[in-house]
């Protein structure tokens, strides 16, 4: 039987997803035992949860690909919250039609 860490862990694959930005935590600990087995995604450990935040959003801003960030609960979901709220509304993406040059709000 598959975990749900090694489920998800495929999903983010086939969805190509590179980095994972974030930090370990009680509540992660199988997701990272997977994800230290991946050889597709790469953990870019922070040391605040809002950095991981930010990094996520500012790397799928300029990459036009999924930008994911791992936080753990509690006071690690809160502190993620300026940072994902500056994800859904703080500005503008590159479009990856670069004939157009054109940028697409999110």
């Amino acid at each position: 039987m598959i975990k749900g860490s090694d489920l998800l862990l495929s999903c983010l694959e086939e969805e190509g997803v590179e980095y994972v930005f974030g930090l370990p935590g009680e509540e992660n600990l199988e997701f990272l035992q997977s994800l230290s087995e991946s050889k597709k995604i790469q953990l870019i450990l922070t040391r605040h949860e809002q950095a991981a935040g930010f990094m996520a959003a500012t790397y799928g801003r300029l990459t036009g690909k999924a930008g994911v960030c791992l936080t753990t609960l509690g006071p690690g979901a809160t502190n993620l919250v300026t940072a994902a709220a500056y994800a859904q509304l703080g500005g503008d993406a590159f479009s990856n039609d670069n004939r157009s040059k054109t940028y697409q709000k999110f």
